[in-house]
């Protein structure tokens, strides 16, 4: 009974790890929907862009980490712009599912420049994250996952309380309740969008480099993106405190269908939770 129990928590506390940075790449989904009610499929793919120009910079021009992640959360910031303002934004006004159909196109175009770039075969992200395994109690834990949820719990948290107070998250804010009203008091609302764009290419970025450090980087990965979507479904679309909690909660459950029902049960277990919500609570937590 101990070695069982020492292995749901093993599992649960992995889980809690992946669900961390499904929790962080949804809170950029939540960010852009907040801001400019665009439901961004692509996601997965800004997440798998941000993986592969960090490996450019850290393995490619063989540049120390402390310069790779910032420039790489610099390039990521720009093309976000750049979706926004040459993709997204002329679309705004016209019908909500021009401007879904765009971000699936979307997906395929990050997809084909990461593959045009780097190719389509795998690869490992150079080791920045300590390597000395994590023990608490009996229950063992990869240094990789503990260190990944460290992370993206600060930068969540720094997120939740610049939304709270920071005079650009309330014009943020403020731009997702009335896009006339926000505008009436002086809010430059285009660059709202923008703003929002970049800073979800930024956060997703970040989650990518973290999700590659674990798991490694290939094009395939954007396909991470499905399991946030169902995140920010149950989590609410515009909550990121729902983000956070949905994220946990379907990383955990990943985890434990994985280790006791076998890996093929994963998404069967993540979709099962999605149609229970959308029956249920349609609008998420």
């Amino acid at each position: 009974m101990a070695v069982e129990f020492i292995d749901i928590v093993e599992t649960s506390l992995a889980g809690l790890g992946t669900g961390s940075l499904m929790a962080l790449t949804g809170v950029a989904f939540v960010i852009i929907y907040k801001a400019t009610k665009v439901i961004n499929l692509a996601i997965g793919e800004m997440l798998m862009i941000g993986a592969f120009v960090f490996y450019g910079f850290s393995a490619g021009l063989s540049l120390p980490i402390w310069a790779s992640v910032p420039l790489t959360l610099a390039v990521a910031a720009v093309i976000g712009g750049l979706i926004e303002r040459t993709m997204i934004r002329p679309l705004l006004k016209d019908n909500p599912v021009s401007v879904f159909m765009v971000t699936i196109g979307l997906t395929s175009v990050l997809i084909g420049v990461v593959e045009l770039i780097w190719s389509a075969e795998p690869r490992r992200l150079p080791e920045f994250l300590p390597s000395q395994p994590i023990i608490i109690a009996d229950a063992f834990i990869p240094s990789k996952t503990a260190y990944s949820f460290l992370i993206a719990s600060a930068v969540m948290a720094v997120l939740i309380t610049v939304f709270a107070f920071w005079r650009g998250g309330i014009a943020l804010r403020a731009t997702a309740t009335d896009r006339a009203a926000a505008s009436s008091v002086g809010i430059d609302v285009p660059g709202v969008f923008s703003f929002s764009w970049m800073l979800a290419a930024t956060v997703a970025a970040l989650a990518g480099i973290l999700v590659g450090s674990v798991g490694g980087i290939s094009s395939a990965m954007g396909l991470f993106g499905l399991s946030v979507f169902v995140v920010v479904i149950v989590g609410g679309l515009d909550s990121i405190l729902g983000a956070l909690i949905a994220g946990l909660f379907i990383g955990w459950l990943e985890a434990m269908v994985g280790r006791f029902l076998g890996g093929e049960f994963k998404l069967l277990a993540t979709f099962s939770i999605l149609l229970i919500v959308l029956v249920v609570r349609p609008y998420g937590l």
